[in-house]
């Protein structure tokens, strides 16, 4: 490992709030100062800081009122500074999680936690180029999924769009027979009023014929008065000219 790369962390702690609980480092420097004003600094939410001072970056991860750091010279990746900080993180907590740490003070747990620290830099540093695999793996990982995800998304979508389609044609369908009825209602209404006319026509017209032929026939007799005209006496056929 060349020397450029196992300087690239110089100096880590892990804090409550502001109190610095364990730390490490093989560097004299005022980093650790200036560290330390930084984290009177930090926001109290669950995040990342980055801070950069006279050549280094000095990165923060903030969880649960924990605050985790390194400084690392600027030349280094980021992806292990942020290796180095999650893989922190998780041991602290595996190891006094909701114990001793809630009230231990200032540096009372370097003689446990300090090698501890020291062996995450060395094992993050030899490990840089599979961690950076790791990471872009992962980053391809994420992108697959969140284009798989969009895209369900859009199939649901369209899904929704298509059943829409289809709620509106049943109700068309549905319109349309409701239409239908009502016109079959609406024709056969005015066919019984067209009969209805008609047959009304119909009895004036037989009104109107019934007393054309009562005024001819003078009532009901009009056949027996017919038969009496047409009547001649004996009389009357032998009388003939003189």
């Amino acid at each position: 490992m060349s020397d450029e790369k196992s300087s690239w962390l110089i100096y880590g702690f892990v804090a409550r709030g502001t109190v610095v609980l364990a730390e490490y480092t093989e560097y004299t420097g005022n980093f650790a100062a200036i560290a330390a004003r930084c984290l009177d600094k930090l926001p109290s939410s669950n995040n990342r800081f980055t801070y950069a001072c006279d050549g280094h970056t000095f990165n923060f991860l903030v969880n649960d009122g924990y605050a985790y750091c390194v400084v690392a010279k600027e030349s280094a990746p980021k992806h292990v500074s942020v290796a180095f900080l999650e893989r922190a993180k998780t041991d602290f907590k595996k190891r006094y999680g909701g114990g001793k740490a809630d009230t231990a003070l200032p540096k009372s747990l370097n003689k446990e936690f300090g090698p501890v620290i020291k062996e995450h830099m060395q094992y993050i540093i030899e490990h840089a180029d599979e961690i950076e695999k790791l990471i872009k793996v992962k980053a391809q990982v994420s992108e697959v999924k969140s284009i798989m995800l969009d895209n369900i998304e859009k199939t649901m979508d369209r899904g929704e769009k298509l059943r829409d389609l289809e709620e509106k044609t049943t109700d068309l369908r549905n319109q349309a027979q409701d239409f239908k009825k009502q016109g079959t209602k609406v024709r056969k209404k005015m066919w019984l009023q067209n009969m209805k006319i008609k047959l009304v026509i119909l009895g004036i017209l037989l009104i109107f014929v019934f007393i054309i032929w009562m005024s001819i026939c003078h009532g009901f007799d009009c056949t027996k008065h017919s038969g009496e005209e047409n009547k001649h006496t004996p009389a009357e056929e032998n009388e003939g000219p003189q």
